[in-house]
């Protein structure tokens, strides 16, 4: 009886590896199966790129409000109606056209109002409000 039992104490204490080795087939086949070959057996001469040069930065629009009321678009005196007219054929010219509007702090609101609607009658999507920033003490 002692041979009996020695011998299944023993068979249980050994490892059984054959799981182990299908896993470890199983994943090289894997790993294999999923990595690309790198071809190089045929010489080729590859074209080269050519340097594509960044595009010119965009011009930024100014509409400018003074205290008094005087509209400027860049730097050129113009009223609402000749104001409208122009960011219309800027917007033709442009579609993807960029405005900033600045204004005197002691500007009337009526007259920042008034060149927003311009500006959006004119379909001019991307508007800016120049500030400055607080001075700290």
């Amino acid at each position: 009886m002692r041979k009996c039992s020695k011998v299944v104490h023993h068979s249980l204490s050994e490892l059984n590896i054959t799981p182990l080795l299908d896993l470890a087939f199983v994943l090289l086949v894997i790993f294999i199966i999923t990595t690309t070959p790198i071809v190089n057996d045929l010489a080729l001469q590859l074209p080269t790129a050519s340097r594509k040069e960044k595009d010119p930065p965009r011009k930024a629009n100014y509409v400018t409000v003074q205290s008094d009321g005087a509209i400027y678009l860049n730097k050129k005196r113009v009223n609402m109606d000749q104001l409208q007219a122009e960011l219309v054929q800027l917007r033709v010219d442009d579609p993807d056209l960029s405005v900033i509007v600045r204004a005197d702090s002691k500007t009337k609101y009526r007259g920042i109002v008034a060149v927003m609607d311009a500006l959006q009658q004119a379909n001019v999507v991307k508007v800016d409000l120049a500030t400055e920033p607080v001075k700290k003490n």
